[in-house]
């Protein structure tokens, strides 16, 4: 029996239809993040430094809890110190879950920075938080692996200077890898919604 006219066109067009209709399904799916996603975009969490109490140590030292990575220096005179105070609130909501997490301070400024000094910094803060310092050659291995900037400036007349630097959180998993990337513009709210999702109970993967 032959199929009356224009039957094979009417098939395909139905079949057009569908898939364009799955194709929009697909598309809108929520997404599970409100920060910028960096999977895929940004090398594993690896480094060798030495930290606020003067030990060696390295990225496989915080292999299990979701890592914040943060680049500042002691010396900063408003985003660092802001940004440190803003992190600690967030460890605070998110509860018992924070026990899951590390905040990493690397300073850009290890002239200054010893790990005395960054232990009495970053403990003032948020006992979840670590300083991180190295040599200079270390530290900007570590900041062009993440795209990161940092540029110490001219110095005053007193002999103090500042840092310029890049003012990024990089948010790993458990495993290392990069996932996220939260900006001074991005609401304290996205970044505790998603350290609860790669904190909780099935974890977001």
């Amino acid at each position: 029996m032959k199929l009356p006219r224009f039957a094979h066109l009417t098939t395909l067009l139905l079949l057009f239809a569908v898939g364009l209709l799955l194709s929009a399904c697909h598309q809108d799916e929520p997404q599970p993040w409100q920060l910028t996603n960096i999977s895929g975009h940004m090398p594993d969490l690896s480094f060798r430094l030495t930290n606020d109490e003067g030990k060696t140590v390295t990225a496989d030292d915080y292999r299990g809890k979701v890592t914040l990575l943060y680049f500042g220096y002691t010396h900063c005179p408003d985003v660092c110190p802001l940004t440190m105070a803003q992190l600690h609130v967030v460890m605070q909501r998110l509860g018992k879950l924070a026990d899951g997490a590390s905040i990493l301070f690397v300073s850009v400024d290890p002239n200054r920075d010893t790990p005395a000094v960054l232990h009495e910094y970053v403990k003032a803060f948020d006992p979840h938080a670590v300083g991180l310092t190295g040599s200079p050659a270390d530290i900007e291995a570590l900041t062009k692996r993440y795209r990161a900037a940092f540029t110490r400036e001219a110095g005053k007349s007193d002999g103090s200077y500042d840092v310029s630097h890049s003012s990024g959180i990089y948010v790993f998993d458990g495993n290392g890898k990069a996932r996220l990337l939260a900006t001074p513009e991005d609401a304290q709210d996205k970044l505790v919604h998603d350290l609860h999702l790669l904190l909780g109970p099935g974890s977001a993967p």
